[in-house]
């Protein structure tokens, strides 16, 4: 169960997050040179990469970022400020949080610190200064999870769209190929088992190995690059095997997306995740290459049978 300083930790990273978010759209480099005012900043948000950070009086701002400097809050913040490596001085209001993990934050005698302050060490609040929120130590390791955690959702949620996509126009544009790649893995678990395992293994090894030599590394370096595409392909060929195995009487497009809902739920348990995304690489590639075998040698037959002659 997480204490009450780790929830703090952990809103306090969510509402950062989205002040680096909306400067990471802005654009840093709004105001590189030292000395930069309110007046430069992107829309409602003051956005510093090197330099002082100020807000005059009877200025009203979103929030403020600062990378390396100094902030002087005359005015008005209405969500937040970030200094990453500098000091806040807030002679104004600031309506929400403060996080100063690199220097230290004071609230003057005329200033008002409504939400929280975060930083290394206790804030300064001088005579007739209002300081109404909660002080949390900068702790970086719990920052480290945070930063793991969304890393983590947003590279789940990226595979998530794309195998949703793919699946979707795999079944669009080749309708028959989901019912040929769900045969396959009925008729043929075995061999689809065994050559999974063997694309699933041995394309990376065999990347590696013609990287061994300077003539193969161009070739060997896109393959590895390739192995992306790859292993989604045979993901969502895995989720359409899935889907089909447990709604069998749904339409195809309603069993891949049960199979690919019940892939990426599991996908988001830690070990279960991970064996799941192989086992459905694994079969999903198999599959497609039995059924790709299947069909070559259906395509082959008529070609090469012998034509009778007409009685």
């Amino acid at each position: 169960m997480m204490s009450g300083e780790e929830v703090l930790t952990m809103r306090t990273i969510s509402r950062c997050g989205l002040v680096l978010l909306v400067a990471c759209l802005s654009g840093l480099a709004a105001a590189p040179a030292a000395g930069a005012q309110a007046d430069e900043d992107q829309g409602d948000n003051v956005i510093v990469l090197t330099g002082r950070a100020e807000v005059r009086q009877d200025e009203t701002v979103d929030g403020v970022f600062v990378a390396d400097g100094p902030v002087v809050i005359d005015g008005t913040v209405k969500n937040g400020v970030i200094a990453l490596n500098g000091d806040v001085l807030v002679r104004g209001v600031v309506e929400d949080e403060v996080v100063a993990p690199g220097g230290r934050i004071v609230v003057a005698e005329s200033g008002r610190l409504e939400g929280d302050a975060v930083s290394r060490h206790r804030p300064v609040v001088e005579g007739g200064g209002t300081f109404d929120g909660k002080w949390e130590r900068w702790n970086p390791r719990a920052w480290s999870r945070g930063g793991a955690i969304f890393t983590r959702l947003a590279l789940w949620l990226a595979f998530t769209v794309s195998t949703l996509v793919l699946g979707l126009l795999l079944g669009l544009l080749a309708p028959r190929a989901p019912a040929a790649v769900h045969e396959a893995a009925r008729d043929a678990l075995g061999p689809v088992i065994g050559w999974g395992l063997l694309l699933t293994i041995g394309l990376p090894l065999a990347a590696l190995l013609v990287m061994a030599t300077i003539v193969g590394l161009p070739l060997g370096l896109a393959s590895l690059l390739a192995l992306g595409l790859v292993y989604g392909i045979g993901y969502t060929a895995g989720a359409w095997v899935l889907g089909r195995t447990v709604a069998a009487r749904s339409r195809p497009v309603v069993s891949f997306l049960a199979g690919w809902a019940i892939l990426r739920i599991v996908a988001l348990i830690p070990i279960l995740g991970g064996l799941s995304w192989f086992a459905a690489v694994v079969v999903g590639l198999g599959s497609v290459a039995v059924a790709s075998y299947r069909a070559r040698h259906r395509a082959a037959v008529p070609a090469t049978a012998t034509p009778t002659a007409p009685a």
